[in-house]
């Protein structure tokens, strides 16, 4: 146990996005460092499983809360459900992302994702960001992405949505550097998780979640960035190598089309038939 971080981070965490991936990842390496954690995720019958697993090997508490963040009462819900308990640390690794042509997209599911990666990281942001600045410590973790720093055609409405939490961290990490309350933002290449399938991308490689959350937790406090796990950093390399933004843009898009040719393709054999 890191009692360190513990006293400053404890007594609970809230981790959204905590069924898959880097969430759950994280919500296991902070119950490592002894804080209890508050889980938050749709699917409430996996919650409960990684709760059980979290109980029978690390001493703390642990609660699971199923939540869809896309919709304001169930955040609401979530602020009641947690008032009583003592929150140090916001993790919102809840998100997902689509890909493919924007003009073929399903404009619902595009909406969805904006109030989900965006609309819902902000109010909660607000919220809790108001509450650790009352007791002049605590931290919050949000999550960027690769794609955030230029935009990336055939995933340009996913790119935005992580531009726009990465703006949102770097303002406030220089906003709340007084205030005691720390700010990171995550930064990752393709991660494998249950992401890629739902945003219908064809992954060639990416990044353990479990290898990169202990960097990610390490970075909290001490970073205002963090591009976790060796494929990150390489792949921020090779786009700052390229000095133009344009040509990073130009990039991604070679990138991202590797990714989505299986969707171009079908939309081709469709229009075909």
């Amino acid at each position: 146990m890191n009692l360190e971080f513990a006293n400053k981070y404890g007594k609970w965490a809230l981790v959204t996005g905590a069924s898959d991936g880097m969430g759950r990842e994280i919500s296991y390496g902070l119950a490592k460092r002894g804080l209890n954690v508050i889980l938050c995720a749709r699917r409430f019958e996996l919650l409960v499983e990684i709760s059980e697993d979290i109980r029978t090997r690390f001493p703390v508490e642990v609660q699971a809360l199923s939540c869809d963040l896309s919709i304001e009462a169930d955040i609401e819900s979530l602020f009641l459900n947690t008032k009583d308990k003592e929150i140090g640390l916001y993790v919102a690794a809840a998100g997902f992302g689509t890909s493919g042509a924007f003009i073929d997209s399903d404009i619902e599911n595009e909406l969805n994702m904006i109030d989900l990666n965006c609309r819902s990281v902000v109010k909660m942001t607000h919220h809790f960001a108001n509450e650790l600045s009352k007791k002049k410590k605590g931290g919050i973790v949000l999550f960027s992405s690769l794609v955030a720093f230029q935009g990336t055609p055939y995933s340009a409405n996913y790119s935005a949505t992580k531009a726009f939490i990465q703006n949102l961290a770097e303002g406030l990490s220089v906003e709340l550097s007084g205030s005691g309350v720390d700010v990171l933002s995550v930064a990752p290449g393709p991660v494998a998780s249950g992401f890629s399938q739902r945003a219908n991308m064809v992954m060639g490689s990416a990044l353990d979640p479990k290898e990169i959350a202990e960097e990610i937790i390490a970075a909290i406090g001490k970073k205002s960035l963090v591009r976790p796990g060796f494929l990150s950093k390489a792949l921020e390399f090779a786009l700052k190598s390229l000095m133009f933004r344009s040509f990073r843009v130009q990039m991604m898009k070679v990138v991202m089309g590797g990714m989505t040719k299986h969707q171009r393709a079908g939309l081709n054999i469709e229009k075909n038939s």
